[in-house]
């Protein structure tokens, strides 16, 4: 049952991740002037920098998490790794998706360019290593068992 949650989560924090990244992108681009170094809109920055620190946050709480199935990182992990290697093989098919998929605008700049920078990658990366971690794809009953009678009384209480 923790794994089809897990699924599920995972499915779910997928385009969460790959949108908050995205639209954070954009509305920092639009409120800073690379030429004169100065933000030209500094409520728009503090809403970008803060989407994008919740974008960090979920994504380095899925990352050290023991309580979560593996799955809530491995998909999004896979999808993003995914749109990157199709990126690197048929970079016209992967640009011309966010045209595709709603909603349209400013939207779509950001996700092209975080999957043509790589940022994606990097991403799916980080989310794929605590999938290796055995420990993350056994039960927390398994856990349990494995600690000393004194300590885990001590934890119950």
């Amino acid at each position: 049952m923790r794994h089809a949650f897990g699924l599920l989560l995972g499915v779910l924090l997928t385009p969460a991740l790959a949108y908050g990244a995205a639209w954070g992108y954009v509305q920092a681009g639009q409120s800073f002037d690379g030429t004169g170094g100065e933000i030209t809109d500094s409520t728009r920055m503090y809403g970008a920098l803060a989407l994008m620190a919740s974008v960090g946050l979920v994504t380095g709480v899925i990352v050290v998490a023991r309580w979560a199935s593996p799955l809530v990182s491995l998909v999004p992990a896979l999808t993003l790794l995914g749109v990157s290697a199709c990126f690197l093989v048929d970079p016209g098919l992967v640009m011309d998706l966010p045209g595709r998929v709603p909603p349209a605008g400013d939207l779509d700049f950001g996700l092209r360019m975080l999957t043509g920078s790589g940022i994606y990658a990097l991403m799916g990366f980080a989310l794929l290593v605590p999938t290796w971690a055995p420990r993350r794809w056994g039960s927390e009953r398994e856990d349990e068992e494995e600690l000393p009678p004194a300590y885990r009384s001590a934890v119950r209480r």
